[in-house]
């Protein structure tokens, strides 16, 4: 690959050469409602440099800028290698691409350490602080959807200094080694247990008693550790803890004249942060006390306290017509396995939410977040009419962030024209009655969306069809009869109690077997095509005539 042959990367660092200050303002990035201080212009004579970084230099202090990111440093010499493995965005693969303040030749992340300190010019002293950890602007930036994925695998990001010394800075200033506190651990290295090894518990240990490394990447170290602890707790304690929890309905209001909700309230309290908390698009299971079971979306909460939405339907087999007329505020019920199903998708350029009706419950809190960390998205929202609209206030709030369809005002959502006009590098998410996700998958499809940049969430499954057999290999290869209106899931609890399960309508994958014979009608969401060449979901999926399964 091509790079400077008189640059060697391997080579130990005591000095370099400021070749270029950059700074930038915030502005939109193309075609996303995303604002980036990523393009950078090259700076002229002395610059300033505060606590806070270079004069003139704007930050998105969600994720940039601060204490701990005040300079962005990125080594040259790594341009014309990125320019090799992407030749169709050669064009952008240039200093100050990265959106780097200090444009530097033989620095990199081989040879600089966490707790560097270095003298810049006759006044700087910067610190060494952080690797960087790149987000989806930079996809989008070089038009490339897994480059910031790229840059922590190949150790190509950059890094941050904190400001120890302010001063000013110029271009051909020299760079020196003053002091170095931690040679064991240089960004690469530091990269290779943040990303590439995650679960060394070992290093996590090690990495996060280290005071130099910034908050940001010693707390993921400090959570990890923390983490692991609350893991082998957790096995302990649930050797004999019950697959059931009590929770008390401590509010229950009518949202619209369909909709109800709930907030339920664990009566014994868990204390372990890890053992609480839930990402967006989390589903519960809850014994209704009628003698059904219902698997419902969290509109919000964590394993201690949250809120439902119910929509009352007009065939109701007991499930929404209980909780409507019978759940009354102070009822307790029964809440079993609580799953997340919906997976951080950080590195699309933009997040677009296709809703009808009651499922605005399963994204309400995600698309919230998005806004509050200022990534680019938007829900398409359709309902009857405007009486319809549950958490009304909260979504009023997303401003700009939504659009609603009002089919009582003759508003159509057209889902072939948001799919066909979807900003670059989108991720796309659809949860709505039975006909919106049929659409959904039909244009999908035709616009050639990989499986992995669309999500769909049901709130409903067809699990009906002919009646099959399941022998399952590691239970003494004993065989199941499913009937036409059962599910393998129901057979399989029914057999061996002990068999895990959530959404119950293929969109959480708790309920995943292996499947090691046989042919599969696969349907639900959660599993994509090599997943589905050896396991099913059990809850809606069915074998053909007779498979072999393990669980």
């Amino acid at each position: 690959m091509a790079q400077d042959p008189e640059v060697n990367l391997d080579a130990p660092f005591t000095s370099d050469v400021v070749l270029e200050v950059r700074t930038g303002k915030l502005k939109p990035l193309a075609g996303i409602k995303a604002n980036s201080a990523i393009y950078k212009d090259v700076c002229d004579g002395p610059v300033p440099v505060t606590k806070m970084g270079l004069e003139g230099d704007e930050h998105d202090y969600t994720f940039h800028g601060g204490l701990e990111k005040a300079v962005h440093s990125y080594c040259s010499s790594h341009y014309a290698i990125w320019r090799d493995e992407f030749p169709d965005s050669a064009e952008h693969f240039v200093p100050g691409g990265f959106g780097e303040n200090l444009v530097t030749a033989r620095m990199n992340e081989k040879n600089v350490c966490i707790g560097d300190v270095v003298a810049v010019g006759d006044e700087v002293l910067l610190q060494v602080s952080l690797p960087r950890q790149p987000c989806f602007k930079l996809n989008h930036r070089f038009q490339v959807k897994t480059l910031a994925v790229q840059t922590w695998k190949k150790s190509r990001t950059g890094w941050y200094y904190r400001v120890l010394q302010p001063g000013s800075i110029k271009a051909g200033d020299q760079i020196r080694l003053v002091q170095r506190k931690n040679p064991q651990w240089t960004i690469w290295r530091v990269q290779e247990f943040l990303h590439r090894k995650e679960n060394d518990n070992a290093m996590n240990e090690e990495l996060a008693g280290i005071e130099e490394l910034g908050t940001e990447a010693r707390d993921q170290f400090k959570g990890r550790v923390a983490r692991q602890k609350a893991k082998e707790r957790k096995a302990q304690a649930e050797k004999n803890a019950p697959k059931w929890r009590d929770f008390k309905v401590v509010e229950k209001k009518q949202q619209t004249p369909r909709i109800m909700s709930f907030v339920l309230e664990a009566v014994e309290q868990r204390t372990d942060p890890d053992e609480v908390e839930l990402w967006s698009g989390a589903h519960a299971k809850i014994k209704l006390g009628n003698g059904l079971v219902r698997a419902y979306s969290l509109v919000d909460g964590d394993k201690n306290r949250f809120q439902l939405g119910i929509a009352l339907e007009e065939n109701s087999r007991g499930g929404s017509k209980h909780m409507h007329e019978q759940v009354k505020v102070g009822d307790v019920l029964q809440v079993g396995a609580m799953t997340e199903a919906i997976a951080f998708q950080g590195a699309a350029s933009e997040h677009i939410f296709v809703v009808g009706g009651i499922g605005v419950t399963a994204f309400l809190s995600l698309i919230e977040f998005f806004k509050k960390i200022n990534y680019s998205a938007v829900m398409h929202y359709a309902v009857r009419s405007a009486a319809e609209i549950p958490f009304r206030e909260r979504i009023e709030a997303l401003g700009d962030y939504v659009v609603i369809y009002d089919k009582s005002a003759g508003q159509r959502l057209d889902i072939p024209s948001i799919v066909k006009n979807r900003t670059w590098n989108s991720h796309m998410y659809f949860c709505g009655p039975k006909s919106l996700m049929e659409e959904g998958k039909r244009e999908t499809k035709a616009h050639f969306m990989p499986e992995k940049e669309v999500h769909f969430e049901a709130f409903e499954a067809d699990v009906s069809g002919d009646p099959f057999e399941a022998v399952v290999a590691n239970k003494g290869g004993k065989v199941l009869k499913i009937g036409e209106d059962e599910t393998l899931l129901e057979i399989l609890q029914r057999e061996f109690q002990d068999v895990a399960s959530s959404c119950s309508v293929g969109n959480c994958g708790t309920c995943r077997v292996g499947v090691t014979g046989g042919r599969v009608d696969h349907r639900g969401t959660a599993l994509d095509e090599d997943d589905k060449a050896t396991s099913m979901l059990a809850c809606v999926s069915r074998g053909i005539g007779r498979i072999t399964i393990e669980i």
